[in-house]
């Protein structure tokens, strides 16, 4: 049976351990790094940490239940190269779905998984302790489900406030999930509110056909759109498309990017 040598001689071996990797790696994604590397990345002024949250739930008939996971897993590559100091953690995928007795929200599906706020908010909150051990005095919470911003946010103001001075801040990036940019872009498309709707609809189908098109099959969808909500789809899904989810990406991108360099705890507006 293997021991792990006690906090002494794991201190006394990594210090010993000066020599840097050979190379810094291409990818920003920590889960593909060896310690060694994020190490040499912090050092060369890799501060700031992306901790994505999706969510597996249902999507409707043409959706995969992956779908938070893939759109905000892709997003946040994205925002740690537009910010250009940024690794990023693995998504979170179990995030608060509802009620479970009664089965509430996407919970009445099959498939669905869900953890309530408060074990969501001990994950958010464990994640940022290690981050910060490593290193990191910008991390950044970008969910991609309603239900996991207030828990999100709430984490990031008590452990912003308890480090503060300290060199260490957590900021909620609500402006990634805030819509408004993306329901005028759609507006401007002769979108009504009502195809835009609010679960599986233009929105989120025509992002995630954008980051993974093998997610998405349109003609799952019953040919009467009065079947839609009763199989998860509050909106009408049908004109979704790869540019439309271009362009709403980019919004939701420019967003995180410019409220992270803001340096705001928590989005305004």
């Amino acid at each position: 049976m293997l021991a792990f040598a006690g906090a002494g001689a794991v201190g006394a071996t990594l210090a010993g351990l000066r020599k840097p990797a050979l190379a810094l790696p291409l990818t920003r994604q920590i889960a593909d790094m060896t310690w060694m590397e994020v190490r040499d990345a912090v050092a060369a002024g890799a501060r700031t940490a992306i901790v994505p949250s999706g969510g597996l739930e249902q999507n409707g008939p043409h959706m995969v239940i992956g779908k938070h996971d893939y759109i905000v897993g892709w997003a946040a590559r994205r925002i740690a190269a537009e910010l250009g100091d940024a690794l990023v953690a693995p998504v979170i995928s179990y995030v608060p779905q509802g009620d479970y007795d009664p089965p509430t929200n996407n919970l009445a599906f099959p498939g669905t998984i869900g953890v309530p706020a408060t074990v969501f908010s001990g994950i958010l909150e464990g994640i940022a302790r290690s981050l910060k051990l490593t290193g990191f005095e910008t991390i950044c919470f970008v969910a991609d489900h309603g239900l996991s911003l207030a828990p999100q946010a709430q984490v990031a103001a008590k452990l912003s406030a308890e480090w503060a001075g300290k060199g260490t801040k957590v900021l909620a990036v609500g402006a990634y999930f805030a819509d408004a940019a993306e329901t005028a872009y759609l507006h401007s498309q002769g979108e009504s509110d009502a195809a835009i709707g609010q679960h599986a609809t233009l929105t989120d189908t025509s992002e995630l056909m954008a980051v993974r098109p093998e997610g998405v099959d349109l003609s799952r969808l019953p040919t009467d759109p009065k079947a839609f909500a009763a199989l998860g789809s509050f909106g009408d899904p049908r004109r979704s498309s790869i540019a439309r989810g271009e362009a709403m990406m980019a919004l939701k991108v420019a967003a995180a990017v410019a409220q992270i360099r803001s340096g705001a705890i928590i989005a305004s507006g």
